[in-house]
């Protein structure tokens, strides 16, 4: 988990296409902050500070103490409109999270140690089932990411969320079962094999009763031909 990251911002007042032109114009991006017992409050954030956050990843889940003109806040990114030209931040939404606040989050998963893994080493696939989890954080121990160790895995081995270390207090939202993340998965060409030697043992094993079915038809005809 990292460390809570400051931003500054300043207030803005009025709202619609006009203020938020102007905002723009000075290089700073409207953005809401809501939530708690609070009134919605409108803000501007810079604009490059944003976008190198944005790029970096995690944005949405990264804890920021927002400053508006010297009162701090502790929030979460919530939601960030793009340009759908430059692909740039237009608008972001912040959600106020106080003491005690948990929210739920899609956190995304990463893997690592594939050079130590036996199954991969021999030709095996990573089956990836999950690309985030879903979990309930408590406000002070948000991950970045869930961290998969793909060591001494080999092929049919699976990882389940239950032997995934989660932060203290941080909770999958699916608990009903013990879901797969990820399977080490053979080869398209073993897989290939397996059926093609499937299928010809099965061919194998249906010719001698297919002859077998078939002697009784041919001594009935043989004895109509003496009659």
């Amino acid at each position: 988990m990292a460390e809570i990251q400051e931003m500054r911002a300043e207030s803005r007042t009025g709202t619609g296409k006009g203020p938020a032109y102007r905002a723009r114009q000075k290089g700073l991006i409207p953005a809401v902050v809501y939530g708690g017992d609070v009134d919605p409050e409108n803000v501007a954030i810079d604009a490059h500070s944003v976008t190198l956050k944005v790029d970096a990843g995690h944005f949405t889940t990264t804890l920021l103490m927002l400053d508006v003109e010297g009162k701090k806040t502790r929030v979460l990114p919530r939601a960030v409109q793009l340009d759908p030209v430059t692909d740039r931040p237009v608008h972001v939404d912040f959600m106020r999270l106080g003491e005690g606040a948990k929210v739920r989050l899609a956190i995304p998963v990463h893997f690592k140690n594939q050079g130590e893994s036996p199954g991969l080493k021999k030709g095996g696939v990573l089956n990836i089932v999950r690309h985030d989890i879903e979990l309930l954080c408590p406000a002070e121990s948000i991950p970045n990411t869930i961290e998969i160790d793909l060591a001494g895995l080999d092929i049919h081995d699976s990882v389940h969320i239950s032997s995934v270390a989660l932060p203290e207090g941080v909770r999958p939202i699916v608990r009903e079962r013990d879901f797969t993340i990820c399977s080490i998965v053979a080869p398209t060409s073993v897989i290939d094999e397996q059926r093609a030697a499937a299928a010809a043992a099965a061919s194998a094993a249906a010719a001698p009763a297919a002859e077998e079915a078939a002697a009784p038809a041919a001594d009935a005809a043989k004895a109509a031909e003496k009659k």
